[in-house]
């Protein structure tokens, strides 16, 4: 350990020679385009997605940045809005390659929630209004695009090779983020660390700012409260490397991850997520310091461990108990599909595994995410239920003990 502290300690001293060149102007340039009515709220498969998706391309282009798509920066996939209707989306990718056998993945999605009409709005006569998502997530794609100049641009060949990822569909269930994790355009095993960025265009500095996946490596205790208390931010953890955000889809693949996050307030995921509510020196402030942490990273002689953490539980939603259970959003039912269980809960416990589907718990039916949380609420801590589980083509009854 005390080996571990210096190393530490010397990699974060390093960064401390090292300028960043990180621009509020341009952060400020992007998040016009990106939250302007002309796209429209950037709709999963709509044409103002797209544009904003060659935005993001002939970005990555502009600042030499190797195409890492399927399609030249683009990656295509299929996403399910419901049971009926098949979107065309696109993740898009671009590659520095700096020849190192390790790689930094950074992203954010750039898909918000169109004029309405698909889900997700939280008010209630959605349909036909604007939802710019500001800062959900022009502020994180932003970001991508800040730190991507930042790094091509910095005349430094760091130790680790980047990838750049703006993800579509994240607002229907993590959509891009889970389709590039299984179909990855890099070895995924050569990939160090996963960072994200969703919602940061709100930072206010008498509060504190959320760094998420905490608990993913026993090194960000080491790396980053020097960064961060150097630059005189506030900050608040969270452990666990899952939650309702595209971290999750790697800390899945057993990849460290990072979540940079502002918080939630009362314009999130309505048409009042505007521009003029964005703090742009905040953002760069933000970055700034993300340019530190990774620094220190690329410092380090040896490989990030990885380490499981407990899954969170949905966010404003409170439960006396808890399975453990880190579901599949994108899962349109019926039944609620299971991609990964912690160890020592109770669904563990139980005998659920990766890929069970639960379709009831106790007396009642599991038709989507909204029943389960339904559900959980009912019961007590020391009590034991039937989960109804299909798994294959077998149909199981599990005692869950909570």
């Amino acid at each position: 350990m005390k080996k571990l502290l210096l190393v530490a300690s010397l990699a974060v001293g390093q960064l401390y020679a090292q300028k960043s060149d990180i621009s509020a102007k341009n952060i400020q340039k992007h998040i016009s385009y990106l939250a302007s009515d002309e796209l429209k709220g950037r709709g999963t498969g709509t044409k103002e997605e797209k544009m904003s998706a060659d935005y993001i391309a002939k970005y990555f282009k502009e600042i030499g940045l190797q195409p890492k798509g399927t399609q030249g920066y683009e990656q295509p996939f299929k996403a399910n809005l419901d049971t009926v209707h098949v979107l065309d989306a696109r993740n898009v990718v671009g590659f520095l390659d700096n020849g190192a056998d390790r790689t930094i993945v950074i992203g954010a999605h750039y898909d918000h929630l169109g004029e309405g009409y698909q889900r997700g709005s939280l008010v209630p006569d959605s349909k036909g209004k604007i939802h710019n998502g500001a800062d959900d997530n022009a502020s994180g794609v932003s970001g991508v695009l800040e730190l991507a100049r930042h790094f091509a641009k910095n005349k430094v060949k760091e130790k680790h090779n980047f990838l750049f990822i703006c993800f579509s569909a994240e607002e229907l269930g993590l959509l891009g983020s889970k389709y590039y994790a299984n179909n990855p355009t890099i070895d995924l095993s050569t990939v160090n660390l996963m960072l994200n960025f969703d919602m940061i265009g709100r930072f206010d500095p008498a509060k504190a700012i959320t760094v998420g996946g905490w608990g993913t490596s026993p090194t960000w205790g080491q790396v980053i409260p020097p960064v961060l208390e150097r630059d005189k931010m506030a900050f608040k953890i969270d452990s666990s490397g899952a939650g309702a955000s595209d971290h999750t889809s790697f800390y899945v693949k057993k990849i460290p991850v990072l979540f940079f996050f502002t918080g939630v307030h009362g314009d999130y995921h309505k048409p009042s997520d505007d521009i003029e509510l964005i703090n742009f020196e905040g953002e760069a402030k933000i970055l700034n310091s993300v340019v530190g942490i990774v620094n220190a990273v690329d410092q380090l002689p040896n490989r990030l461990e990885y380490r499981e953490t407990a899954m969170p539980m949905a966010r404003n939603m409170s439960f006396k108990v808890t399975m453990g259970l880190l579901l599949d959003y994108s899962f349109n039912g019926p039944g609620i599909k299971v991609d990964g269980v912690s160890k020592n809960r109770p669904g563990e416990k139980a005998g659920i595994k990766g890929g069970d589907l639960i379709l009831r718990l106790d007396k009642y039916t599991l038709s989507t995410i909204y029943d389960y949380m339904g559900a959980l609420g009912k019961f007590e801590k020391g009590q034991t239920v039937e989960a109804e589980v299909q798994r294959g083509p077998e149909k199981l009854t599990l005692p869950v003990t909570f």
